[in-house]
């Protein structure tokens, strides 16, 4: 007979779902899914959507990178390093409902059970890296705000025709862009991609026993299943005017991965990714709701892709933004190189679908930078060098740097 358990489970939440033969298992061949028009799903009349802590770590985020812009902070270092590694109760942030959370941005930042529960020293040494960006600019940027920037001087840099300034290290790098870029790879993505879209997350424990059985978690209204999807799908669209149809104002949400999602939507080459991500979140989240885990998992597999190729688009559209005013702009050249040096660190993050592999690892994303940062960094580099590793990005992908880059 039918399984009871998923008829009556796809009736509560109202997506769109036919049932066209028999079966008993989850993975039923005779469920046939229609993506839902929207990311909805109830069960007694109650929504089982909930990713609130990803919406608190990004709103931590914002938070966190607007202090790096801020010069006179006192004891800025220690500041910063606690809204961090914020602890419950803490007053770090300006909005008090961030203080009583018992979240933090560090605890997350490259913590996915894909590629770093078992690799805490690489998982430790990039939480090293954003603690060291931190103390850089204060260290660093910070003395030398007024002060103007040369080669192999930090100091602030101003944009052509009294465009905007500019804050860099010695080498012409903001380290507030490495890290707001470098977060968008190191939680965003890497919780998404390598975490809570993982097999290893989503049939943990007795997870497809109870979604199949409709069990849900204690005192709430969803399964475990559905929530580490819905958790994935936070860290996109946790900040989005409406979570539901979050498409409407993606890439005006917040400052992380829905902001990049919605600049590369802009662009002609890339006009369906948005819609691809977006419809990926909802089938998937379909597909648990009936318990068609090779639909969920298919899901999984293109938002992989998508995000993936979000990430690397960037890198070689600022690394090329750059190209075409460094020696005539350098503020403007450095800031967008800024920018492609966190989306070039971002890389690390991505994941190659059907694999458990990253596109770059780790070595060869550092490779990239010290070839970027050699010498003077940014005031010696050259456009042979931009395009180099433009080309090197590209090749991994569907794309083309003219394409990316335009």
């Amino acid at each position: 007979m039918m399984n009871k358990n998923k008829l009556l489970l796809g009736l509560f939440l109202g997506t769109t779902i036919s049932l066209t033969s028999c079966g008993d298992d989850g993975d039923d061949p005779g469920i046939s899914i229609s993506e839902p028009a929207t990311y909805v799903f109830t069960r007694d009349g109650e929504s089982t959507v909930s990713f609130s802590g990803q919406t608190t770590r990004i709103l931590m985020a914002e938070e966190i990178i607007d202090a790096l812009k801020e010069s006179d902070l006192v004891d800025a270092e220690t500041v910063i390093d606690a809204m961090f590694a914020h602890v419950e109760g803490a007053n770090d942030f300006e909005d008090a409902s961030l203080n009583t959370s018992d979240k933090s941005v560090r605890s997350k930042t490259a913590a996915s059970s894909d590629f770093f529960s078992a690799n805490t020293a690489e998982a430790a040494a990039v939480k090293e890296d954003f603690d060291a960006w931190i103390a850089a600019q204060v260290m660093e940027v910070f003395p030398v705000w007024d002060t103007e920037a040369t080669a192999g001087v930090a100091g602030q840099i101003q944009e052509a025709g009294g465009g905007s300034i500019r804050y860099i290290n010695a080498k012409g790098l903001e380290y507030n862009q490495a890290f707001n870029k470098g977060l968008i790879g190191a939680l965003m993505a890497d919780q998404i991609l390598n975490n809570y879209v993982s097999t290893s997350v989503l049939d943990a424990g007795t997870n497809k026993e109870d979604n199949d059985a409709g069990t849900v978690a204690d005192g709430k209204s969803y399964t475990n299943m559905e929530h580490k999807w819905d958790e994935a799908y936070g860290y996109a669209y946790g900040t989005a005017a409406s979570t539901a149809s979050p498409n409407a104002t993606v890439g005006a949400d917040d400052s992380f991965l829905n902001k990049y999602i919605g600049r590369v939507k802009g662009d002609e080459d890339f006009a369906g990714i948005a819609a691809d991500i977006y419809n990926a979140f909802k089938l998937g989240r379909a597909a648990i709701v009936a318990g068609d885990y090779t639909t969920r998992d298919t899901q999984a597999d293109i938002i992989r892709e998508k995000i993936s190729t979000v990430i690397a688009v960037r890198a070689v559209y600022y690394l090329q933004q750059g190209k075409a005013t460094i020696g005539s702009d350098n503020g403007a050249a450095f800031h967008d190189l800024s920018e492609g040096y966190g989306f070039i660190y971002s890389l690390q993050f991505t994941r190659q679908p059907g694999t458990s592999m990253p596109y770059f690892t780790r070595t060869e994303v550092e490779g990239m930078i010290e070839d970027l940062m050699a010498g003077n960094g940014f005031w010696d580099v050259t456009a042979t060098k931009l395009d180099e590793i433009s080309n090197e990005i590209a090749a991994k992908f569907s794309f083309t740097v003219e394409q990316a880059g335009s």
